[in-house]
């Protein structure tokens, strides 16, 4: 089997590593020459441009940054893809977007699969993501083995877009999740609570939630947490209110009502309108205090 792997940035070049470890033919492309170095560094042959990449793969896996990107690519490689393979988008993109891929694909003799992830850096690097999957059940299982190289989880959540309504779902209460937990933080300094002491409650009580227990904004109580490092990402601040602002698109289109969340995304905007965008996500705390 050979992969071919478009967009090897921070999550995609660690993704495509591990499917090379894990003894797969990988065959990768990104324009960045600074990607480019690493994935070579990590056993991925070179293509010269996208098209070349996927000419002879059987399973395609695109990892970029928005719906635009995606549609361009998925346009310009689509028509040198071997007719029957799996191309596969584990970019974060709009529900609609996704489905219009789906049917690209399907127009072109290929069968797709939408499968965004959950675990950010750590867990691409680590080979602990969670797919969240849309699309057929045959292609899914077809490409099940090289997920699990990848990650941890594979959630097949029905058909074309679902893997993104899941990630967008998830990512709106990750958001909401981040913010609660800062703020309790900041109140419990102003209360004169030791950060440990807050922590050992919540973390082991009602208030336990992911994004405190693995991704605590406080530097010195989870060590995997990126406060730990000046908030360095992870998962940088513009990264997350792009998949909020995509929550919200998805509400407008459905008429859901999701005013918390509402709320969130206007933090996070107004935090990276004052030039925190590359932080971490955590480093919401900052502002908060």
């Amino acid at each position: 089997m050979i992969v071919a792997f478009v967009g090897l940035g921070n999550m995609g070049g660690n993704m495509a590593a591990n499917l090379v470890t894990a003894g797969y033919h990988v065959v990768g492309f990104d324009p960045a020459p600074a990607a480019v170095s690493m994935a070579r560094s990590s056993g991925v042959e070179l293509a010269s441009s996208g098209p070349a990449c996927v000419r002879e793969a059987n399973v395609i896996f695109t990892m970029l940054p928005s719906a635009e990107y995606v549609d361009s690519v998925w346009a310009e490689i689509i028509p040198e893809a071997q007719k029957g393979a799996i191309i596969v988008d584990c970019s974060t993109i709009d529900v609609t977007s996704s489905r219009a891929l789906h049917k690209m694909a399907q127009s072109a003799g290929l069968e797709s699969v939408d499968a965004p992830v959950s675990g950010g850096m750590s867990g691409a690097r680590a080979g602990k993501l969670t797919f969240m999957v849309g699309g057929n059940e045959a292609a899914i299982e077809e490409i099940r083995p090289l997920l699990e190289a990848m990650g941890q989880k594979v959630v097949h959540c029905g058909g074309a877009g679902a893997g993104q309504a899941a990630k967008i779902c998830n990512n709106m209460i990750l958001g909401a999740n981040i913010v609660a937990v800062s703020e309790a933080f900041a109140l419990a300094e102003k209360l004169n609570l030791a950060p440990q002491s807050m922590f050992d409650v919540a973390s082991t009580s009602t208030g336990q939630c992911w994004a405190l227990n693995n991704y605590c904004p406080i530097p010195g109580l989870v060590p995997t947490a990126p406060s730990n490092n000046d908030y360095k990402p992870g998962a940088a601040a513009t990264m997350l209110l792009k998949d909020l602002k995509l929550a919200q698109d998805a509400a407008a289109d459905v008429s859901a009502k999701i005013p918390l969340a509402s709320h969130v995304t206007q933090i996070y905007a107004d935090f990276v309108a004052d030039g925190h965008g590359d932080k971490d996500f955590s480093a919401i705390i900052r502002a908060l205090r």
